[in-house]
C-alpha cells in the first residue's frame, strides 16, 4: 500500500519512527514533510497528504499534529477525503469499517508512539464493511458536490 504521511512540528518526532514502522511492514511511504521540527502550519502538510489520497496517488494518509484534530479537519476539506482524528485502536477499526476513512489524524502530544503505531496498523488492515454503511458513506461524500443543496431542514424558521 502507498501511504502519504505528513505532520507539523508537534507531530514531527513521531513521523520518522512511524515511517520506519510502515516501511518495515512493506508499505511504500511518501513523506510530505516537514523536514525539521521547526514551527510550521499543519494545514500545509494536511493539504499535501489529502490531495495525494484524493487523486489516487496514495492509498491512505497519515497525519500527525499535537492533537490530530486540526490536521484531520483540514484534510477533510479536500474533496474525496474522509479524514478523522483517531486516538484509539477501536476508533481506528470503526472509522474504516463504518466510514471507509482514508486519512487519519494522530496526536503526537497525547498518544504514545507505540499506541499510534497500533492505531496505524489497525487503520491499514481493517476493511470497509460495506452493506448498510455504503449508503451512509455515499451521503457523506455528497457534501463534496458543490451542486448538493443540503438536506432540507424545516425548523419553523
Amino acid at each position: 500500500m502507498r501511504i502519504a504521511i505528513g505532520s507539523d512540528h508537534a507531530g514531527f518526532l513521531q513521523k520518522a519512527p512511524i515511517i520506519e514502522h510502515l516501511r518495515s511492514l512493506g508499505h511504500e511511504v511518501v513523506d510530505c514533510g516537514p523536514a525539521t521540527d521547526a514551527r510550521c502550519d499543519y494545514p500545509d502538510f494536511a493539504d499535501k497528504v489529502a490531495r495525494l489520497v484524493a487523486s489516487g496517488k496514495a492509498d491512505r494518509g497519515v497525519l500527525i499534529c499535537g492533537t490530530g484534530l486540526g490536521i484531520a479537519m483540514t484534510a477533510d476539506k479536500v474533496p474525496g477525503v474522509r479524514a478523522v482524528p483517531i486516538q484509539s485502536v477501536e476508533f481506528a477499526r470503526l472509522c474504516r469499517e463504518h466510514n471507509n476513512a482514508n486519512v487519519i489524524g494522530l496526536s503526537g502530544r497525547f498518544v504514545s508512539l507505540m499506541d499510534n503505531e497500533a492505531i496505524v496498523d489497525t487503520f491499514l488492515t481493517t476493511e470497509f464493511a460495506g452493506g448498510r454503511h455504503t449508503g451512509r458513506v455515499e451521503k457523506i461524500m455528497r457534501e463534496d458536490d458543490p451542486d448538493f443543496a443540503g438536506v432540507p431542514a424545516d425548523f419553523g424558521m
